[in-house]
């Protein structure tokens, strides 16, 4: 026997509101987590002050407030609030907004066009707003997760101001939480299991009003729950991470900066992080082997060796035991003495090849296998290393025409405190074979 169809609501009756949406905002002083742009003193909060908005791009993560801070803009500075999704919207939209806010305006009322994902728009799409932004038709407020700088065009960006809106702070978080249960109920929750809720929320106020809604239904009279039972209870959410955008590089610049500052636990904490977000495991073995010979170079020589073992291991191994290889790597990378010596003598001498052309080499470092090549010179003089005092015969080994340079200068991190003694006394004894009557 098939189950009853649930009860639809009578005519006339409007299904509940959800929780989120209940507790949005009344003022601007409402919103939480946004001080830095909502104080007094603060961008937003002086534009408020004066009555005179202008055109902004609002870039944030999910769940901070972007949507809200837009409707009051527009409600505490008298404009009409016209919004509008890029993913749901086109053109034919965009004329009838435009249209209807030339009518509000020659009755003297300004229009606020809020976007939401206005990344969304192609540039063509984006050009269109600017004839209206220009003569104030519109008043426009683009809200964008991605990088404005990636995904919106010069000419818009140069006729809006781009505010940076924060993801929700744990006090912030917090402080919703307060309002959501003076609304309904209490959530039942001990204190670890509230403190957890809060770190599953990741930042967004929207996401944690809904756990907390979906709390709040369970019956009257539920015992707290512990942090085990709440993540049966809830679904936790994946992490915030697109391995196509921008934090897909803000990670990896992380890891990379956390190694190169001899930080391991910040290293293994965006190694795991990058790795929760469900980014390519090989992805980070290859950048992890840059590191190894772009910032520790010959300071320590097994690093590079360190790196390919754990990109060999993790293609033997897959996830997730290889990972392991991967986080062995990253310690011991983090932990390595660092130099970029190499890197940057390898830079230097790539701008010489570039400005001294076509320079060949000296003919007596020139092989000879021919007897006319004999005859011209090649090979004449050329003295061999390891049967010379010293194994150094002290050759110039630069084209002829060109003056000696130094590109590599070793640090006295690592092995490389080492190999500069050697070249330190190499070039003493190059100096002496030069000029043998210097004392």
């Amino acid at each position: 026997m098939s189950e009853p169809a649930p009860a639809l609501p009578l005519f006339g009756d409007e299904p509940p509101r959800p929780l989120a949406d209940r507790l949005r905002p009344r003022t601007l002083a409402e919103v939480v987590g946004q001080d830095h742009l909502l104080a007094p003193d603060a961008p937003l909060g002086r534009m408020v002050a004066r009555g005179k908005p202008v055109s902004t791009i609002l870039w944030g993560p999910p769940g901070c407030g972007k949507t809200t801070i837009a409707r009051l803009l527009a409600e505490e500075t008298d404009l009409a609030f016209e919004p509008l999704s890029a993913v749901f919207s086109g053109v034919a939209d965009l004329r009838k907004i435009f249209a209807a806010a030339r009518q509000r305006r020659e009755m003297g009322q300004g229009t606020l066009l809020f976007v939401d994902e206005i990344h969304r728009f192609n540039r063509a799409q984006q050009d269109g707003f600017l004839p209206y932004v220009e003569d104030g038709t519109i008043i426009l407020v683009g809200a964008t997760t991605e990088n404005p700088s990636f995904e919106l065009n010069g000419a818009l960006l140069s006729r809006c101001q781009v505010f940076v809106l924060h993801r929700l702070d744990t006090a912030a978080l917090e402080t919703l939480l307060a309002r959501a249960e003076e609304e309904v109920r209490p959530v039942p929750l001990d204190e670890q299991a509230r403190g957890s809720l809060v770190a599953m929320a990741d930042g967004d106020g929207r996401y944690l009003l809904n756990m907390v809604e979906q709390l709040q239904e369970l019956p009257e009279g539920t015992p707290p729950l512990d942090t085990t039972a709440l993540a049966e209870a809830i679904q936790k959410r994946a992490p915030l991470y697109d391995k196509t955008q921008e934090s897909h590089y803000n990670l990896i610049s992380a890891l990379h900066k956390s190694m190169r500052g001899s930080d391991p636990d910040a290293a293994l904490y965006w190694l795991a992080r990058m790795l929760d977000g469900g980014e390519d495991p090989l992805f980070i073995a290859r950048r992890i082997v840059r590191f190894a010979n772009e910032d520790i170079g010959i300071a320590d020589p097994q690093a590079v060796q360190q790196a390919l073992a754990a990109w060999d291991v993790y293609e033997r191994l897959g996830s997730p035991e290889g990972e392991l290889a991967i986080a062995q790597a990253v310690v011991y990378l983090a932990t390595a003495p660092k130099s970029i010596a190499v890197y940057r003598g390898f830079g230097e001498a790539v701008r010489a090849a570039k400005q001294t052309g076509s320079l060949a080499p000296p003919p007596h470092i020139l092989n000879a296998p021919t007897r006319l090549m004999k005859e011209i010179g090649y090979g004449k003089g050329y003295q061999y290393d390891p049967d010379s005092e010293d194994g150094f015969s002290g050759a110039d080994y630069f084209p002829e025409g060109m003056d000696r340079q130094r590109f590599y200068r070793p640090t006295r991190n690592g092995n490389e405190a080492r190999v500069g003694e050697r070249l330190e006394r190499w070039a003493e004894l190059r100096a002496e074979k030069r000029d043998p009557d210097t004392p």
